[in-house]
């Protein structure tokens, strides 16, 4: 049931039993839920315990004066409509009762229908306050919330990692979160500071334009920038305009800025990856359409074996294309995970021997002695048979192309921990120390007074190293130029991969 559904309270505070109860009958006959005190005392207890609607108080009673309870009852019910009623009233009281918040006097004897009249435009106020009051809490727990919310705002925009920054129209700081201040290369911003004046200048000149417009235009603009202290930095920062209550001119800028330093570094490492591509596949491709032009062109007059010569060189040269795209390829399924592997046990004692008498080949070319350990132990990894034939193969390839005529290589196989460790070690050129940091960059190979004559695609060591990456195993590498380079391949048993 509503508030306003339920029946009016009263109190009746009169030392008087006829009248108390003749007046408490006539309430209850109008439909009001009536209580009753005999004297003062009882009468500041029940106002003071009960919220009631309205309070009727005798003046004079013997213990106190209604004054006394009227005093009592308004000090801890202040919306409580009290009247005062009586057959005495002076100028005195009738002010001191006011002051203290009595609605009025009723004089006695009363009739029913005055006693009614009063009751009821005493209700008409009470109700009022009580609406009043409703909406004050209302209002009170709106401003709460509209608080608490404006709080927890200022709470996500001062943890954003983007910088965000309000201006007004005249180009003072409104608002910013700490991120702008790094963002935007600012020492401090404070408060209503004309905060175009310090603005980098490729953010100022956009705001400023938005600002001049003499009408409002919905559309943002955007500018990059790089900031070079304490460390390189690039930074985007979008402004877009804030309108008017008419949306007809332009009330403030919103400036939020955002690092793209990481964006810009994969920029430029796609576009050096693309221009070693094309320099890659240049070579190879200009070199075949030389031989091939040479060959067609009849004033050359060449002899078969020329022709022969020039032929092998065209292969060799496609072929060694081919072996790039193929890397590329394999790279490429490698990072977006779409290689297809079968996993299965594999002995990696056989592999290496498989590979090992794959090689030898090569090695005798250059007199190059190959030495296999692999101890009286046995022991299995799970792996995909041919990606791990291509990690072996790739690196006994390198330690033969990058060794000395009549060199050696050391291939040892062993358990190390939860691992299968690989070993090769060569006695050939070896690395200087700025070639080992970029070893298992795409396209690098060591170039210096040893290597010339060497060929490759430089991606093979970067394949080795992302599918050992994917296997959850990990390569070591030492080096010393001149003397050789080993490197240690450490496979889990387990294919952590899957």
């Amino acid at each position: 049931m509503d508030e306003s559904d339920q029946p009016a309270r009263i109190l009746l505070v009169d030392d008087e039993d006829y009248l108390r109860n003749g007046v408490k009958r006539i309430l209850q006959i109008e439909g009001f839920e009536v209580d009753t005190a005999e004297n003062g005392g009882e009468g500041i207890k029940k106002g003071t315990e009960s919220d009631f609607d309205i309070a009727l108080l005798d003046l004079k009673m013997p213990d106190m004066s209604g004054i006394e309870v009227l005093r009592s009852i308004r000090e801890k019910r202040p919306n409580t409509i009290c009247f005062m009623a009586t057959a005495y009233a002076s100028y005195e009281t009738a002010v001191e009762a006011t002051k203290l918040g009595a609605e009025g006097y009723i004089l006695k004897p009363f009739t029913p229908d005055e006693l009614i009249h009063n009751i009821e435009k005493g209700m008409q106020k009470r109700r009022l306050i009580l609406e009043a009051e409703r909406l004050r809490l209302e209002r009170e727990a709106r401003l709460l919330e509209l608080a608490f919310e404006r709080s927890r705002l200022n709470t996500i925009i001062n943890l954003l990692a983007d910088g965000v920054l309000v201006m007004n129209q005249f180009g003072e700081m409104v608002y910013y979160n700490p991120a702008a201040l790094r963002l935007l290369d600012l020492d401090e911003i404070l408060l209503a500071e004309r905060i175009l004046e310090v603005l980098p200048q490729e953010v100022r000149e956009i705001a400023s334009s938005m600002i001049d417009k003499e009408t409002f235009e919905d559309v943002g603009q955007s500018v990059q920038f790089r900031i070079a202290e304490p460390q390189e930095m690039f930074v985007e920062v979008t402004c877009s305009p804030i309108p008017d209550n008419d949306k007809k001119k332009t009330a403030g800028i919103v400036v939020v800025a955002k690092d793209i330093t990481q964006y810009k570094q994969i920029e430029n490492l796609k576009s050096q990856f693309v221009s070693m591509v094309s320099h890659e596949l240049k070579a190879p491709v200009a070199a075949t359409i030389g031989f091939l032009d040479i060959l067609n062109n009849p004033k050359m007059n060449l002899n078969d074996d020329q022709r022969t010569d020039f032929l092998t060189r065209s292969t060799s040269r496609l072929k060694s294309l081919l072996t790039m795209v193929n890397d590329l390829l394999d790279i490429s399924r490698i990072e977006l995970n779409t290689v297809k592997r079968e996993i299965v046990k594999l002995d990696p004692a056989a592999l290496l021997a498989e590979s090992i008498q794959m090689m030898e080949f090569e090695a005798k070319k250059k007199n190059i002695t190959i030495h296999f350990s692999k101890g009286e132990a046995t022991f299995t990894i799970e792996a995909d048979k041919l990606e791990i034939e291509r990690v072996m193969t790739n690196l006994l390839s390198n330690s033969i192309k990058y060794n000395r005529e009549g060199g050696e290589v050391f291939v040892t196989l062993q358990k190390k921990g939860p691992y299968v460790l690989i070993e090769i070690r060569d006695t050939g050129i070896g690395m200087k120390p700025e070639e080992k940091e970029r070893l298992f960059s795409e396209f690098f190979r060591a170039k210096n007074e040893m290597t010339k004559g060497i060929h490759g695609t430089g991606l093979g060591l970067s394949i080795v190293k992302k599918t050992i990456d994917w296997y959850a195993g990990k390569i070591e590498t030492d080096s010393e130029f001149g003397k050789g380079t080993t490197f240690r391949v450490f496979l889990p048993e387990k294919a952590a991969g899957e």
